[in-house]
């Protein structure tokens, strides 16, 4: 008598030869019967073991043909969570393409698109970014939106990879995916501080090395930044601990916590509790609590009545985090503005919309039983204000209004700060738009699906709103001829972009049209040694093409260019926002965004200018202030971007040499 495991293997290799056999009419069909058998599959260890042998044949075969996994060399690992996390077919066509990397990397096949060393590569990252199935320990918004029966998929799947893998690398790509998620300063923490969670529990960090000494500061930062904190671990524990200690204990306990959360830009849950006690009995050490520069200090000494009010109101352990943001606007002198201090104290006064508060909540990572979402909207506040370069999208198509939120909380923080008491009140935004009031609930859907709500409480407030407003805009100036980001940008986000607008993209061809009178353009708009030595004053929204880390087209993306500057070693460097949740990726031709050690501001992106300017397709400028300039930018730097674009994104599309009048 047959077991239930054999008739699985048995059912899988009649849909395998089905498959197989099967024409071009009724191939799909067959692939969809043969998926349903690897899901089966992938719910076990033998199954999987056997996947694993039957994987080459499987690829062969053609199971990937017309599907995202195609091409292995397309495919990035900061995606495989979402997809395993979408359910079957996608999470069986997931398991089965790393299944296939992983016989890459082992040798047991080959590709001509992909080594292994390059699979290898790219099943470490996976594993880093995924260490919650590696460990089986997932997350509360993973258990929220995966069955049990996908739960268990995703774990035979990384207990099978972590047996069959060299795991050597995988310590050291986790302390450094710890450093640079902390380098960019993301105002959303919960993935960050799930990492140092894991390594603190799995891995041993006592030894001597840099990357254990790195890796336990940043445990520190989270657990135990103080003495004090690290003696007394539970919270009423270090509380009793507080109301017991003399002016000298508070004043180490003080710095301790400051240095920590400035050095890594995470909160921990003891510093509420220190910071509080000090606002009522020892204000005097506030400002080395928040680690205030002089500027930080000189406002927290003039408006530190309404200062101590916002953190009395809206600090707790688990809305901690604000405490950063709020000691960033404090070192930018940002109460000093009227307007932003009257927005806060209006804020603080309103009544929420009830589905406003509920998306509030739903944002939480671990919601208290009485939550209060007023004050995590206000929290939220503060870390947008202080953190205008720590916005992200989170897991939505929605860059420009992510983009548009960081530039506001730059340069027009009351007009945000207005904005999110609107929404928040009436779950409703109005923007005029060349003389018409568009009202967001009055609009049909944006670029927005679904919200994914692993976003700050500003963005889950304002989020839906703004796609749907900039939807209608990009609607309503499409069929002009021209990019409609020509119109919509200056509209959307405020009089300080210039009206002059280049763009390479021809619309009515579908070609790239005189590319190198565009990048002349550019480099005189913005390269220090080409326009008379400007500085830009405010952010500059762009338009770029992302590419794989072949160098092929994957798509459009909206960023903001914010300075253009000499890094520490003379080189003349881009500096951006990148609103995508991480500023690093493999764009191809050597092209690789950094996020530290090349001058950058926490927050910041940056390439070499001319690689840079190999992925722009679309910018803002003033004509007037660039014309004088144009012919001063050498032909050869036109030449070698150029080059770049051909052979990267530029391949998908006919590039037109006629001279276009700019």
């Amino acid at each position: 008598m047959q077991t239930a495991s054999d008739r699985v293997f048995d059912n899988f290799e009649q849909s395998f030869r089905e498959f197989s056999e099967s024409t071009e009419l009724t191939k799909p069909e067959k692939a969809t019967k043969l998926a349903s058998q690897i899901d089966l599959l992938s719910l076990t260890r033998d199954g999987l073991s056997y996947l694993y042998e039957k994987c080459a044949d499987l690829d062969e075969a053609g199971i990937f043909a017309g599907t995202s996994w195609n091409e292995p060399d397309k495919l990035v690992p900061y995606l495989v969570k979402g997809t395993l996390q979408f359910g079957h077919p996608s999470s069986s066509f997931e398991i089965l393409s790393e299944l296939r990397l992983l016989s890459l990397a082992n040798g047991d096949m080959s590709s001509p698109a992909m080594s292994a060393g390059e699979a290898q590569h790219f099943l470490e990252e996976v594993v880093v970014h995924n260490l919650e199935f590696a460990l089986k320990e997932p997350s509360e918004e993973t258990r929220s939106v995966m069955s049990e029966r996908e739960l268990k998929k995703a774990f035979n799947l990384f207990g099978f990879m972590m047996s069959e893998i060299d795991l050597s690398g995988v310590y050291e790509k986790l302390a450094e995916e710890i450093r640079l998620i902390c380098a960019q300063r993301p105002i959303v923490t919960r993935k960050v501080r799930e990492l140092i969670r894991l390594v603190d529990e799995r891995f041993d960090t006592t030894g001597s090395s840099k990357t254990d000494q790195s890796v336990r500061h940043y445990i520190e930062a989270v657990y135990g930044p103080s003495d004090g904190a690290r003696a007394h671990s539970e919270l009423s524990d270090y509380q009793y601990f507080l109301s017991n200690s003399n002016m000298k204990t508070l004043r180490a306990e003080a710095e301790a916590m400051g240095y920590h959360m400035s050095s890594t830009g995470l909160v921990s849950r003891y510093h509420p509790i220190l910071l509080q006690k000090l606002v009522q009995e020892y204000p005097a050490l506030v400002p080395d609590c928040l680690d205030l520069n002089d500027r930080g200090r000189a406002e927290w000494d003039k408006f530190h009545e309404l200062v101590s009010t916002l953190i009395m109101e809206i600090v707790s352990p688990d809305n901690c985090q604000c405490i950063y943001g709020l000691a960033r606007m404090l070192g930018k002198n940002m109460f000093s503005r009227r307007p932003v201090r009257v927005g806060l104290e209006n804020l603080r006064k309103i009544k929420l919309n009830s589905q406003v508060e509920k998306r509030i909540l739903k944002s939480l990572a671990n919601e208290e039983p009485a939550a209060n979402a007023l004050k995590y909207l206000l929290g939220g506040t503060l870390r947008v204000l202080g953190q205008p370069l720590g916005v992200g999208q989170g897991n939505n198509p929605t860059c420009q209004s992510a983009r548009g939120i960081s530039m506001w909380s730059q340069h027009a923080p009351a007009k945000l700060i207005d904005m999110i008491i609107t929404v928040a009140t009436q779950n409703n935004l109005i923007m005029r738009f060349e003389n018409l009031d568009l009202t967001s609930n009055q609009l049909g859907k944006g670029l927005l699906e679904k919200l994914d709500y692993n976003l700050d409480p500003v963005s889950v407030v304002l989020v839906p709103h703004l796609d749907k407003l900039y939807s209608e805009m990009m609607k309503r100036t499409a069929g002009r001829g021209e990019d409609p980001h020509k119109w919509v940008n200056p509209l959307m986000y405020g009089q300080w972009i210039q009206l002059g607008f280049a763009s390479c993209y021809d619309y009515l061809t579908n070609s790239i049209l005189d590319f190198e009178g565009f990048v002349r353009i550019f480099y005189a708009a913005f390269h220090p040694d080409y326009n008379g030595h400007r500085e830009m004053v405010y952010p500059n929204p762009v338009g770029i093409f992302i590419t794989s880390a072949k160098g092929d087209m994957v798509g459009f993306h909206a960023i903001s260019l914010l300075r253009v500057d000499k890094d520490p070693m003379g080189g003349v460097r881009a500096y951006f926002l990148n609103p995508n949740n991480e500023g690093r990726q493999d764009w191809g031709q050597g092209i690789k965004p950094s996020v530290f050690g090349h001058g950058e501001k926490h927050g910041e992106s940056s390439l070499p200018f001319g690689q840079f300017a190999a992925r722009v397709y679309a910018f803002h400028y003033n004509p007037l202030d660039t014309t004088d300039f144009l012919t001063g930018v050498p032909d050869h730097l036109l030449k070698d971007t150029a080059t770049l674009a051909k052979e990267s994104w530029g391949k998908s599309y006919v590039w037109n040499q006629q001279i276009k009048l700019w």
